[in-house]
């Protein structure tokens, strides 16, 4: 059998072994780096595997999970399950992709406790991503909270990890986070992907003493805006493209993430020295992607601090198949 078949029944054995669904809330800066179409093809891909999921949408207006899907129930709709006037099942909109999909705005949490929530998040899924939108604080709503991972999505480019940064410090202070998934979207060069996460890991472990972990990267593909004209996503629409197979993966992937949360960072931490540290990162964040020189580049692709732990989960998995 192959490899990867067998990798990925291992995997959704041990996600239906885990007690209620894998919830994963994704969210990134204000820069459009993808959430939401990562959210949408995560899901196309991981209903494709056989897994059953859920889309829990938190963003209003055109950009939206439920807007770029059409045909998704209203937000009326969760404020019914909430009282106890409409069942789950029935304020789910099915998907033609196989998932479903609850558009649950972040302003209607508020007036729910913490077990009432949960129960919106229980017995209908497998798995559970949260189309999740931040505050003016940039803290997650309190239904994404109850997420076990919290992936961070961003780009190879200065705006981008500079938000990312913010994001990753505005989280930590929020929540007392300690880890955080990135997944590293419209990649033109592995290398120099690898590269500049290394460096945004080595920083937020130095100055935030946060682990992060390179959940996968999407290539840059051409077939993504035209899926996007189409209304369909490109895991849907173009299988054989390659950000589709890497979206693929990233779902094969997503049963073996550790729970809770990444597993810490491996880079060394300093001791921290208040205002002045943080100004030092923030300047470190500024210049990440002045060090994309080629040679840079090589150096950090040869380098096994910047190997991502997936790829030493799927060594240690080979090296346990029979000869």
């Amino acid at each position: 059998m192959d490899k990867f078949v067998i990798d990925q029944a291992e995997g959704l054995r041990r996600l239906l072994a885990r007690e209620g669904p894998r919830v994963l809330a994704v969210t990134g800066g204000a820069s459009a780096p993808g959430r939401t179409t990562a959210v949408v093809n995560l899901a196309t891909a991981l209903a494709a595997q056989g897994s059953e999921v859920l889309v829990i949408d938190e963003c209003a207006g055109p950009r939206s999970v439920c807007a770029r899907l059409g045909g998704v129930r209203g937000a009326d709709r969760f404020a019914a399950v909430m009282h106890g006037d409409l069942p789950l099942a029935d304020a789910i909109g099915r998907h033609a992709l196989g998932f479903g999909v609850l558009e649950a705005p972040r302003e209607a949490h508020a007036q729910y406790t913490g077990e009432q929530l949960q129960k919106v998040l229980e017995g209908l899924a497998g798995v559970v991503l949260i189309d999740a939108r931040l505050d003016a604080d940039g803290a997650l709503s309190p239904l994404a909270l109850h997420a076990h991972n919290v992936m961070i999505v961003t780009r190879v480019a200065a705006q981008s990890i500079t938000e990312t940064y913010a994001c990753l410090k505005r989280l930590h202070f929020a929540h007392a986070f300690g880890q955080f998934l990135v997944l590293a979207n419209a990649v033109s060069n592995l290398a120099e992907a690898r590269m500049v996460f290394g460096n945004l890991a080595g920083v937020a472990s130095r100055y935030l003493t946060v682990g992060l972990q390179l959940a996968g990267c999407v290539a840059a593909d051409p077939h993504m805006a035209r899926a996007q004209q189409l209304s369909r996503c490109i895991v849907d629409a173009f299988p054989s493209a390659a950000a589709a197979r890497d979206y693929r993966q990233l779902a094969a992937d997503l049963p073996h993430w550790p729970m809770p949360a990444a597993v810490p960072s491996r880079l060394p931490v300093a001791p921290g020295n208040g205002e002045a540290d943080a100004a030092r990162a923030d300047l470190f964040v500024a210049r990440v992607t002045d060090e994309t020189k080629p040679e840079a580049v090589e150096a950090s692709a040869s380098s096994p601090a910047h190997v991502s732990w997936l790829a030493e989960a799927r060594m240690q998995r080979l090296s346990r198949q029979p000869a």
